[in-house]
């Protein structure tokens, strides 16, 4: 059983009841004080000159009995000190070399037989071996619409419909730390597009941006943590300068770094989604807009004892920053090289880039609307987005010589035949003429280059031949070049009478009578 403490007051009062005329048993059942400790404080007070003429100090004895009543008690600290200063070194060596944590040596020393409270040792350590308590000091409080916390937390299982399967629902918390007033965002994942999305559905919430916005370490939003020059995600820190905030990340592990919404992550899990039945996650998040606006926001608050929606509306609304109805369109940036085909790919989608910068690193911004390609931080291209397996292709990006190919234009090609003559114009309509003429481009490629090789006037000429034999075919125009055969005249050859196949008369192969 607990030893009951007494104050110098309690011994006072028993004092002046004995200086007026008070029995031990009356004393005893007005104060509950056992009998015999009764008799024993009395007997200390005598000895200290205590009377009952009334003529003593009556404060100077009752302190002096406390005192002495208090140095003959062998206390806690006292009979921890024989239990643990045998194992002093074990302790010191624990903490000071293997870095072990209170809880973990409370343990340790009750697995060997040494059982002390976990008070006690942590008494113990710090009177002997030197552990000082933790000092703190309260911050300032922040000016409304200064500063917004923010903190993913995990809620609890959900089933979803989409995969038919039981997830982890997460909660993006964001607190105002002046109001205290609070918005809950629900999602399956804690990816940038997640974050972001949830901190522009609490600005429409509030109303409102605040001039600062302190949020964890999260791997999508800070790509190096530190205490002094983190490194933030190219994304998020875009968002921070569209809606005009600063960013002020945490302490990496440090949970004081963001206090007010530190605590306030198990009280949504436990005050809102535990014990709660949803559909699904769209169920969650309209529940927890009303959960924020009428329980959270009206509730007593623990340490402010007011309520956050009021002193919400009263104070800090009007502090806020004005927020513009256009939503931030969340981009996608990546790190791609141009292939050369003059395209680069991304998201699955193929985008064309100037032949300058074919073999180049360049860095691409996607969103909803528009993919941009930087190269050395300069803007060199701009596209729309298209979706998953499609292309967006520039001709003006390829080289002069291979945009009509690529084009697949049959004009630029009958155009180009016309300058080395009519006939080969003609030639060029009739090879690309058809319901599939881009089958043919190839060939009238050669066409246009044959000038380069045998001169415009040998390649008409071999032109106008073959389409007197309609011989629609570029190699055999070539051939005709080759073999000379371009000079001879093709409409005189054409009538005259194709040579006898047999050179004796047909007369010689009459039969003759007998």
């Amino acid at each position: 059983m607990a030893r009951k403490e007494y104050m110098v007051v309690d011994v006072v009062d028993i004092l002046r009841r004995v200086q007026n005329g008070y029995s031990i048993r009356a004393i005893a059942g007005a104060t509950g004080m056992d009998r015999n400790t009764l008799r024993k404080y009395l007997r200390l007070a005598y000895k200290k000159g205590f009377g009952t003429d009334g003529v003593c100090n009556l404060d100077t004895i009752a302190r002096e009995v406390i005192g002495e009543v208090q140095s003959r008690l062998p206390g806690p600290e006292r009979s921890i000190d024989r239990v643990l200063l045998p194992h002093k070194a074990t302790i010191a060596s624990w903490i000071e070399n293997e870095h072990l944590t209170l809880t973990k040596i409370h343990i340790l020393l009750l697995r060997m037989g040494v059982e002390v409270s976990y008070q006690g040792l942590c008494r113990f350590v710090s009177v002997h071996i030197g552990i000082a308590s933790k000092t703190t000091v309260r911050m300032a409080d922040t000016e409304p619409g200064e500063v917004a916390e923010v903190d993913f937390g995990r809620l609890g299982l959900l089933y979803d419909p989409a995969t038919a399967r039981r997830r982890t629902v997460h909660g993006l918390v964001v607190t105002l730390c002046s109001s205290r007033h609070q918005y809950v965002h629900v999602t399956f994942t804690r990816d940038l597009p997640s974050l972001i999305t949830g901190i522009e559905d609490a600005w429409a919430f509030f109303g409102g941006i605040t001039k600062k916005v302190v949020i964890d370490n999260l791997k999508a939003a800070v790509v190096k943590s530190d205490r002094y020059t983190p490194i933030f995600n190219r994304t998020f820190l875009e968002y921070s300068e569209f809606r005009g905030f600063i960013i002020d990340p945490a302490r990496s592990g440090d949970p004081t770094g963001k206090p007010k919404v530190e605590r306030e992550v198990p009280y949504v899990r436990k005050n809102f989604f535990a014990g709660e039945a949803f559909r699904d996650l769209a169920h969650v998040q309209e529940e927890a807009v009303k959960w924020c606006r009428d329980t959270a926001g009206m509730r007593i608050h623990g340490t402010t004892r007011k309520r956050p929606l009021i002193v919400f509306h009263e104070k800090e609304k009007m502090a806020l920053l004005p927020l513009t109805e256009e939503r931030f369109d969340v981009p996608r940036w990546g790190s791609v090289k141009v292939h050369p085909d003059h395209h680069i790919r991304f998201g699955n989608s193929l985008y064309s880039v100037p032949t300058q910068y074919i073999g180049k690193e360049v860095s691409v911004r996607k969103d909803t609307r528009l993919l941009r390609i930087y190269c050395n931080g300069n803007l060199v291209k701009t596209h729309p987005a298209v979706p998953q397996g499609k292309r967006s292709t520039d001709f003006n990006d390829y080289p002069k010589e291979k945009t009509p190919y690529a084009m697949r234009s049959c004009t630029y090609y009958v155009d180009k035949a016309e300058q080395i003559g009519p006939s080969a114009r003609r030639f060029a309509e009739l090879l690309l003429s058809g319901v599939f003429p881009w089958t043919k481009l190839r060939q009238a490629q050669k066409l246009v280059r044959l000038p380069d090789r045998y001169g415009k006037e040998r390649v008409e000429k071999a032109c106008e031949r073959s389409l007197a034999f309609d011989l629609v075919d570029v190699r055999r125009v070539e051939e005709i070049i080759q073999k000379g055969l371009m000079k001879e005249d093709t409409e005189e050859r054409r009538e005259e009478p194709l040579p006898s196949r047999f050179a004796r008369p047909a007369a010689y192969f009459v039969k003759k009578e007998e």
